[in-house]
């Protein structure tokens, strides 16, 4: 009988492992859409955004793709066939990775405007957010 729930708590152990080394590259990624998603108020975002913040957004993003491409190497290998041309270069590679967080960004803010996630989103508007008048003291 031990020997069986023994073998059982291996087995279990064994699933586990397995499942955590398929999860573990995705874990950032699962962090990237979780943060967009709960933890910013995107209908505040979205006035700074139309406000004219798309802009910084914008140089935020080239600003990555510059540092990421000068920093890391590329590994010139996008399974895209055709790709091997000369005129490829690290920075091809950085900028699809940085549009694809920009979009699973700005889907996640769609997602959470449409009121799919309302039940676990509580931006409580219980903070004055104008500034206390210092003649009132």
């Amino acid at each position: 009988m031990l020997d069986s729930i023994l073998n059982l708590l291996g087995a279990f152990w064994s699933v586990l492992s397995e499942i955590g080394g398929v999860l573990t590259p995705w874990i950032p990624l699962i962090a990237w859409c979780v943060f967009w998603l709960f933890a910013v108020n995107w209908s505040k975002l979205r006035v700074v955004l139309r406000g004219g913040g798309w802009i910084a957004l914008l140089l935020i993003c080239a600003a990555a793709v510059l540092v990421w491409g000068s920093v890391a190497p590329g590994t010139h290998d996008f399974g895209i066939p055709g790709e091997d041309y000369a005129g490829n270069s690290n920075f091809v590679g950085k900028t699809v990775y940085v549009t694809g967080l920009l979009c699973i960004m700005l889907l996640c803010g769609a997602v959470q405007n449409s009121g799919a996630c309302d039940r676990f989103c509580n931006f409580s508007d219980d903070l004055d957010e104008e500034p206390a008048d210092a003649a009132h003291h």
